[in-house]
């Protein structure tokens, strides 16, 4: 039977210009994700600057996120970055304590762990907090990715291993990854939703399919039915976007954190797209243009702003 994952989106965090956190424009954001994308929510990925922050913005951030995702009804997703397996356990239980079950979890990037250290790392968080939910962001940046073996094994010692990140995985390695832990959701860049089935156990991790969140949800039913022909007309749009993207901000290794704030200042034009030091965002020049980009070359993408009293 088909299990929809549904559509994982990412909080970013706004900075003013000494780097201090600032409350009501996060909020602002949560508030119209739920309203428009997604109810399934976290804080603290790469894009989200969870690598950079300190453990006190950690907390204070964490804090409002709860509260807003009270507010909503929505069960928050806090992500753990850390080249600390110490400071990740320590940052699970202070969200325990504010009753926090979900978490995100990359594996400690100092160096590759072997095989050895990595069953150490998921019995240190998996292992350890059994009443918790766990989803693994699979990315190169932590120097090693895992594939469908890994998962195997990993998924039948620690049944809260529920979930994954995988936009690594395409192709060939993706199908055996889908076919190999159907029991896990996996959820999928657009690329990789694209090249799903809709009997497959997974969803989609939104990122330049935001652009519209009314396209972006079309695109994901479109993959989790039977209709290809939207799904490849989405998907052949969604693609030329990221190209245009990479046109007007540049290529990589521009940090993620500035396309993501890039993507959500479309939204909300009041954002601020700093990043914390030493990383460079985007800036308002490129926002500008990329906004025109689209409405002039993909006016069925146009960006969905929210009521700032912020004009246009």
């Amino acid at each position: 039977m088909k299990q929809d994952g549904g559509i994982l989106a990412a909080c970013v965090v706004p900075w003013d210009a000494d780097g201090r956190f600032l409350v009501e424009p996060f909020r602002r954001q949560v508030r119209a994700i739920a309203a428009s994308l997604t109810k399934q929510l976290y804080v603290f990925g790469t894009a989200g600057e969870g690598h950079e922050v300190t453990e006190r913005q950690f907390d204070e951030i964490v804090d409002v996120f709860c509260d807003e995702c009270s507010a909503l009804a929505i069960e928050p997703m806090v992500g753990l970055i850390s080249l600390s397996t110490g400071t990740i356990v320590e940052r699970i239980e202070r969200c325990r304590a504010r009753g926090v079950r979900q978490f995100q979890i990359s594996l400690p990037a100092w160096h590759a762990v072997d095989d050895t250290e990595l069953a150490a790392f998921f019995l240190a968080t998996c292992g350890r907090f059994e009443d918790c939910r766990f989803l693994h962001y699979n990315l190169m940046r932590t120097k090693r990715l895992l594939n469908a073996d890994d998962y195997a094994r990993f998924a039948a010692a620690h049944p809260n291993l529920a979930a994954t990140k995988n936009t690594g995985l395409l192709g060939d390695d993706l199908r055996k990854l889908l076919d190999l832990t159907p029991g896990i959701t996996h959820y999928l860049g657009e690329r990789g939703l694209a090249q799903s089935r809709p009997t497959d156990n997974v969803g989609l991790l939104a990122s330049i399919s935001t652009v519209s969140a009314a396209r972006c949800r079309e695109f994901y039913t479109a993959c989790r039915s039977s209709d290809a022909a939207t799904r490849d007309k989405l998907a052949e749009q969604i693609f030329a976007l990221g190209a245009l993207l990479r046109e007007t901000v540049g290529q990589p290794p521009r940090i993620d954190g500035a396309y993501d704030k890039l993507l959500w200042a479309l939204h909300d034009p009041e954002f601020p797209l700093r990043l914390l030091p030493p990383y460079s965002g985007a800036t308002c020049e490129m926002l500008v243009a990329w906004r025109k980009s689209i409405n002039e070359r993909f006016p069925n993408w146009k960006p969905e702003v929210i009521d700032t009293g912020f004009s246009t």
